[in-house]
């Protein structure tokens, strides 16, 4: 019997009544408050075949989405360490610039990042053999210093020539040696002391302190570009280049992976054949890849940005600051919101070097001017070639407005040649 029915003094006790008698007296009770108390057992037996059928139900249903949540957070778990197992981790260049770290630049913008990007040419690995021999060095075809603004609003990529003349400190070697101090083209660094090695010329040359570095090579390249559903761009001119694998029509050009490798490497048979030539076209390219990315939702979308993130990884090698999958999202998560007109790319001030034409050297005091701007994260204008030189001294002259009378005005801001991702090279 329930806990709250009692049997009145002197009547003796019967035994349960019929089911009917139950509901007859469950009827009479309804809405007086009388049985409310019976607790769930007696509630849950009162209930009818519909009643068990709707709990049983509930039952299968709170089941069979505790297994999907379970199973979706197990894959998810799976393809986050998938991601972050991918990323190799530059040890080496750590200890050896923890080694340097009193000769290194003192942070002045703390909020800003600086980061080394370094486009290795190695012919290891089986997808890189392609282009030439596997000599068991690797230089740095190209490498770019990307700034981005404290308070995330712009982005500034600036490409050192690898033909730059430049003072390269005394390097480890892979087998433990040393080189020697040295005044030579930039990219020796690379070759013959890796990335910490770059990372003190970058620094010794710009006095800005480098706060990460990744170097992908030509697979992860190509990887990216594919896993984007390839990049437009335009060519004035057809392409017919064997040393850089590319044949391309004149006009509008959807490019994969393979095609975007050999168009940002092509040299020989494009315009003069330049190296500064070349990083145009690299920038040009990379601002469509930015324009690309942000245009049809790939960062906002993880069915999209996974085999971006996959592809990237596979070739990526970071310093232990942004050797994981949490460190790149958060770094991309600060720059995804930065308009596409606010990423910029330029070419370090440079002209051909005074005792060798096939050399580079800086462009004074431009070049002092770009990396002052730089380090103190202070604002950086780029303008196309076309619409009028900057000045040596690293502003355009169409910035220089004279004061009023006693009045104090901000100095403009300086403007270098360039481009951003904004731009439609098709229009």
């Amino acid at each position: 019997m329930d806990a709250d029915v009692t049997d009145s003094a002197g009547t003796p006790s019967r035994p349960d009544n019929p089911a009917g008698e139950d509901e007859a007296k469950d009827r009479a009770t309804e809405g007086t408050g009388e049985g409310e108390g019976r607790g769930w057992e007696g509630r849950r037996a009162d209930a009818g075949p519909d009643a068990n059928d709707a709990r049983r139900w509930l039952r299968w249903t709170a089941l069979g989405a505790s297994f999907v949540l379970l199973l979706a957070a197990g894959v998810g778990s799976w393809l986050y360490r998938k991601l972050d197992g991918n990323i190799t981790t530059d040890t080496t260049a750590a200890a050896e610039l923890e080694a340097y770290e009193r000769e290194r630049p003192t942070p002045i913008a703390l909020d800003a990042q600086n980061i080394l990007l370094i486009g290795s040419d190695t012919r290891s690995g089986k997808d890189n053999r392609k282009y030439g021999p596997d000599k068991g060095t690797q230089r740095s075809d190209t490498t770019i210093l990307l700034h981005l603004a404290g308070d995330r609003k712009s982005a500034t990529a600036v490409s050192l020539p690898r033909d730059l003349m430049v003072e390269i400190p005394s390097c480890r070697k892979p087998d433990g040696s040393r080189t020697k101090k040295q005044f030579t083209q930039f990219n020796s660094a690379f070759e013959s002391g890796g990335t910490a090695c770059t990372i003190r010329t970058v620094e010794r040359l710009t006095g800005i302190r480098v706060d990460h570095h990744m170097v992908i090579d030509f697979a992860g390249f190509k990887g990216m570009v594919d896993a984007v559903k390839g990049v437009v761009i335009c060519l004035k001119e057809p392409i017919d280049d064997d040393d850089a694998l590319l044949r391309l029509d004149k006009g509008r050009q959807k490019l994969n992976g393979e095609q975007a490798l050999g168009f940002v490497r092509a040299r020989k048979t494009i315009g003069d054949g330049s190296d500064t030539e070349r990083m145009e076209r690299q920038q040009r390219f990379l601002g469509a890849l930015v324009n690309k990315v942000q245009s049809n939702g790939v960062l906002l979308n993880p069915t999209r940005l996974y085999p971006v993130l996959d592809e990237a990884t596979k070739s990526l090698t970071t310093d232990p600051g942004l050797n994981s999958l949490k460190d790149l999202y958060n770094l991309v998560r600060g720059m995804r919101d930065i308009p596409t007109a606010q990423v910029q790319f330029m070419t370090v001030p440079r002209q051909p070097y005074a005792r060798d034409p096939n050399r580079d050297e800086l462009v004074e005091p431009a070049a002092g001017r770009l990396f002052e701007q730089l380090r103190e994260d202070a604002p950086v204008s780029v303008v196309p070639a076309d619409s009028g030189k900057p000045d040596k001294e690293g502003g355009s002259p169409a910035d220089e407005k004279p004061d009023d009378v006693g009045s104090e005005s901000p100095a403009p801001t300086p403007t270098f040649t360039g481009s951003n991702a904004a731009t439609d090279e098709c229009e």
